[in-house]
């Protein structure tokens, strides 16, 4: 069985799906997502499926799940790299891929999870400190 690799980027964990999406392989692909995104805490997943050809239901579902998955792990999923002919079949299946966001390559896709992670306010932060800061 084929393994998909996942690469750790900075805070963002890159996958690069180069091989054909087998059942087994998807379902692999997902639980070792989830491993690495506990074991880096990355806050985001940037998807390239630029080598995709062919999306099925099933491949378009698997996206799916990784991005709810990595949603209650606290990542934000980015897919990047769909060719038209993917992104006609998907709306044809109509498959919506929910809670994942997409980009045209891996730079945007980084570029959308920084400004997300940007416009989270700090949870660190205390009011108190905050008021004091603003007045001083």
């Amino acid at each position: 069985m084929e393994r998909v690799p996942i690469l750790k980027i900075g805070d963002i964990l890159l996958v690069s799906i180069q091989v054909d999406m087998s059942d087994q392989t998807a379902i692999q692909l997902q639980e070792d997502l989830a491993e690495r995104i506990v074991a880096t805490s990355c806050h985001g997943v940037i998807i390239d499926i630029t080598a995709l050809d062919i999306v099925d239901s099933f491949v378009g579902r698997m996206l799916s799940t990784i991005a709810s998955i990595s949603k209650v792990l606290d990542a934000e999923t980015v897919v990047v790299g769909m060719r038209p002919a993917v992104a006609i079949t998907l709306v044809e299946l109509g498959l919506s891929l929910n809670g994942i966001r997409t980009a045209l390559n891996v730079e945007r896709g980084m570029e959308l999870i920084a400004a997300s992670r940007a416009d989270e306010p700090d949870e660190g932060a205390d009011d108190e400190d905050t008021e004091t800061t603003a007045t001083a």
